[in-house]
């Protein structure tokens, strides 16, 4: 593990006020300059979409050391806008991405488009007219994972046992059972989010920092340095182990 701080951001799902919350907390422990990783899921059931995706690419163009990496809710946000599409065959209850429970009208409506009653093929025309084109090239151009030294930032997990060369974007983006059940060290601490969990949670060979902001909890926001872990709250530090 580094021996500066490296901080990371779990999950957002459009809650632009709690975005700018934990990057607040970041720069009260380590600065304007600090070196950020946010773990993907910008976009759905949130309403400020829009808002976080330009909050990243300013602060990219503007030369802040972030960097954004791709979900499974911004490759299908993305795949919408590029062909229409609002399936995808890892959604186990075959729900689309319209779907109420993975709130992408919620994304839409935070460019100003109502999809009320309006077919797929009507809602597609109107969301490429309203989403500007750097922002499906910013979703585009997402990383799916980012590796320092022992530690591996990704957004679902990684499937065990395989070389980090043969690890697929899908598995990356996606995956749960393999991941979550495997309890033997990896050759990384994998730091993830996509499974929600109440709170932050450190299971010795992944930390999870999905808590839950799809559903209306806080975002999390923590450090790793010299091989220790910590989330941030207002108060500063607070030592995140791993469960016995």
């Amino acid at each position: 593990m580094p021996d500066f701080p490296l901080y990371a951001i779990g999950d957002i799902h459009g809650q632009i006020d709690m975005l700018n919350a934990a990057i607040a907390l970041i720069q009260d422990d380590g600065g304007a300059d600090a070196n950020i990783v946010f773990l993907g899921d910008l976009v759905d059931r949130g309403p400020g979409s829009r808002e976080v995706i330009d909050l990243l690419q300013q602060g990219q163009s503007a030369g802040r050391p972030w960097t954004v990496l791709s979900g499974n809710h911004d490759r299908m946000f993305a795949d919408f806008l590029s062909s229409g599409r609002i399936d995808h065959p890892r959604i186990l209850s075959g729900i689309s991405w319209e779907n109420p429970r993975l709130g992408g009208l919620e994304t839409l409506a935070s460019y100003g488009v109502n999809a009320i009653d309006m077919p797929v093929e009507h809602l597609w025309a109107a969301a490429q007219e309203a989403v500007p084109a750097r922002h499906l090239a910013f979703l585009n151009n997402l990383p799916t994972y980012h590796e320092v030294e022992d530690l591996l930032f990704v957004h679902a997990g990684i499937a065990p046992g395989v070389p980090l060369q043969m690890q697929t974007a899908e598995d990356m983006m996606w995956i749960r059972g393999p991941f979550l059940t495997h309890t033997k060290p990896h050759p990384w601490l994998v730091v993830h989010g996509h499974t929600a969990v109440d709170q932050a949670e450190h299971q010795g060979n992944r930390v999870n920092l999905d808590s839950g902001a799809g559903y209306g909890r806080p975002i999390t926001a923590a450090v790793f340095e010299s091989g220790q872990v910590w989330t941030l709250k207002p108060g500063g530090r607070q030592a995140l182990r791993p469960v016995v």
